[in-house]
């Protein structure tokens, strides 16, 4: 009597399987709001005036003459935001009905399309200070650059990029505390291969640099020069080539330093209409949908306590 083989009975078995186990893409971190100076008393409308107060003058004064007095210069900033935005999706009820994963891939709707929203609040915020900059210019604020161009190799981030920024930080009276640099991956990897930052016994100022990076929960690599050093995939990049001082970054990444410290971070921002879930049934259509909308909005309000470095990307495998 015959028995049962593979090769006489392949009709029984599955040509495919297909998994129970949906696989998810990984996320980078998103660390950018908590460096922002969030406004509160912003009842209603898109445009609110915050005034500034500059500093008092100071005569020479002789004995029994008459004070000179002198009215302080003001200032007015004016934040406007129209920021809005909104992800959709829907599931139909043929798909429902016929697809076995569509239990798992509903209950991903919400926390995707919230963090799709997160994912653009953190792009924006990144990319408003150097948009606020002038591009191909110094922005030079008490004689220290704003923007640069790196100094290294072929427009790659160099030590003395560190220096140079917290120069201008410093010449711009910025507290020397809380210093941030955000940077682009490519620029970690070139400081993870400098050889003054690998063996730090030649520089015995250094040793307390942190090569060996830390989980926690960002993506903190080092700290130089003063500066805590964290890696981000959401920093604005170039469409253009950019000249600034006769150096040119030709696929250039805006990498941003400042001080994070709470009255001196460069940005200011509001969140006018959080992340707001809506669902819905539609009947016409006979479908389920789903909504997440957000209104917001970010400026640059201290430019003397940002300064941005162009590295060029395209010499990690040169």
């Amino acid at each position: 009597m015959a028995g049962w083989m593979t090769s006489s009975d392949d009709h029984l078995i599955r040509s495919n399987l297909w998994s129970n186990q949906l696989k998810e893409v990984f996320e980078d971190e998103l660390m950018g709001l908590q460096y922002v100076n969030m406004i509160t008393d912003f009842p209603d409308g898109n445009t609110l005036n915050i005034p500034s107060i500059g500093q008092a003058e100071v005569n020479d004064y002789a004995e029994n003459a008459a004070i000179q007095y002198h009215a302080m210069d003001t200032g007015n900033f004016a934040f406007t935001f129209n920021d809005y935005k909104s992800s959709g999706t829907y599931v139909t009820d043929k798909m429902k009905q016929d697809s076995m994963y569509m239990a798992q891939v509903q209950s991903t709707f919400v926390p995707k399309m919230q963090r799709a929203i997160m994912k653009s609040m953190e792009l924006d915020l990144l990319a408003v200070g150097p948009n606020a900059q002038t591009a191909s210019n110094t922005n030079t604020i008490n004689g220290a650059y704003h923007r640069f161009v790196a100094g290294g190799t072929n427009e790659t981030m160099s030590v003395k990029d560190f220096a140079r920024a917290k120069y201008a930080l410093q010449k711009a009276n910025v507290p020397m505390s809380n210093l941030v640099a955000i940077v682009d991956d490519s620029v970690d990897y070139h400081l993870s291969t400098l050889s003054n930052l690998v063996d730090v016994s030649n520089n015995p100022r250094w040793e307390g640099i942190i090569t060996s990076g830390l989980t926690t929960g960002m993506k903190f690599t080092r700290n130089i020069y003063g500066f805590d050093v964290y890696v981000s995939h959401n920093l604005k990049r170039n469409t253009t080539s950019e000249t600034i001082d006769s150096k040119t970054a030709a696929a250039g990444v805006n990498n941003l330093f400042f001080s994070a410290d709470a009255m001196a971070t460069p940005f200011v921002g509001l969140v006018k209409q959080p992340p707001r879930v809506e669902s819905s049934r539609n009947k016409d259509r006979q479908r389920d949908e789903y909504v997440v909308t957000a209104r917001y909005g970010f400026a640059l309000y201290r430019p003397e306590s940002l300064v941005t470095v162009l590295t060029d990307t395209d010499q990690v495998y040169a």
